[in-house]
């Protein structure tokens, strides 16, 4: 009988809970929704463009060689130009050093202390280098001491270095800017996730010479319909790439607690069984496909098995696996 009150009760106490994160859901999508709709963009003016651009998964979930690490969280380097831009710090969940990052930043031979810029997508711990970092704002490459000097960090939020790697200067990026000639933000978008609450997401755009224009996407918490929405209003030149997340944890997922996946639980401003479903990926390839995208590479940090082979049936000529190790030249 005392089993059975107290099983009635935590039901109860996660009842009110669950109803307590819908109103805060709720309220939260409105909020978001009513800033993307009083958001006015406007072309951005004279960001220049650059003859060369090439990404380097440095981590994510599938690996190109056996002596790298991988880990469900991203890190990217940009080369557009001259300059070399990381993207995104990885998850490093057991709190190693050197980390899976840091790890596969020397096997690659890419020098922490060389970088132009830090480009910060989110702060989520999958792409701010740790649970610790996304509770407490900051940003590690690894947990132990990384030198890395004041090279300028990017942010749709304030975060702060932490003491591993003292010395960037973060520069918060609310609207769309040109970060170097060639190479821009599209600015932060809003959206509120069931449990993990308000995101403000940016991802980066590099203008290639006779190309057009190429996305470097985080997790596309802000919807691949806003990143692409957002980007016909700010440039004059065509998507002719998309690199990185769309967060489509549909029929599976990497991050699980027994059978809960939770990357779907947590993916959506919707409750969870109304959102994240095989219908938004179809929805998306149509959008994708409207582009005629060169180059279409998408993270599998964050989407199944199942919906990257969706996308990798539609786009069979400009699909490409995107493995840590695995340069893509745009």
């Amino acid at each position: 009988m005392i089993a059975a009150y107290f099983a009635g009760g935590v039901l109860g106490l996660l009842a009110v809970l669950t109803c307590i994160k819908l109103v805060v859901l709720a309220r939260g999508r409105k909020r978001a929704l009513s800033e993307i709709r009083n958001t006015s963009v406007e072309p951005l003016p004279g960001y220049g463009s650059v003859d060369r651009c090439s990404i380097m998964p440095l981590l994510d979930f599938h690996a190109a060689r056996g002596d790298l690490k991988r880990e469900p969280g991203v890190s990217y380097l940009v080369k557009a130009g001259t300059k070399r831009i990381l993207v995104d710090l990885g998850y490093n969940h057991a709190k190693e050093h050197p980390s899976p990052l840091l790890h596969n930043m020397q096997i690659l031979g890419v020098d922490p202390s060389a970088l132009d810029m830090i480009f910060i997508s989110h702060a989520h711990p999958d792409h701010l280098g740790g649970m610790r970092e996304h509770r407490d704002r900051t940003f590690s490459v690894s947990r132990g001491k990384v030198k890395l000097g004041r090279v300028p960090v990017f942010a749709p939020v304030e975060v702060a270095p932490s003491a591993h790697n003292p010395g960037p200067v973060v520069q918060v990026v609310s609207w769309p800017r040109v970060l170097a000639p060639g190479v821009a933000s599209i600015g932060a978008i809003p959206r509120e996730l069931f449990l993990m609450g308000p995101v403000r997401e940016q991802a980066l755009a590099v203008h290639v010479k006779g190309k057009g224009i190429a996305l470097v996407i985080g997790c596309g918490h802000q919807t691949i319909e806003r990143i692409i929405e957002r980007a016909r209003m700010l440039f004059r030149e065509p998507v002719f790439a998309v690199v990185g997340g769309l967060h489509f944890p549909v029929k599976g997922g990497r991050i699980k607690v027994g059978p809960i996946n939770v990357q779907k639980l947590v993916g959506s401003d919707l409750p969870p069984w109304k959102g994240l479903r095989a219908s938004e990926v179809e929805r998306a390839i149509v959008l994708l496909k409207s582009l005629d995208l060169e180059i279409l590479a998408l993270s599998p940090h964050d989407s199944s098995d199942w919906a990257l082979s969706r996308f990798r049936s539609e786009f069979p000529v400009a699909y490409r696996e995107l493995k840590a190790g695995d340069e893509i030249v745009l």
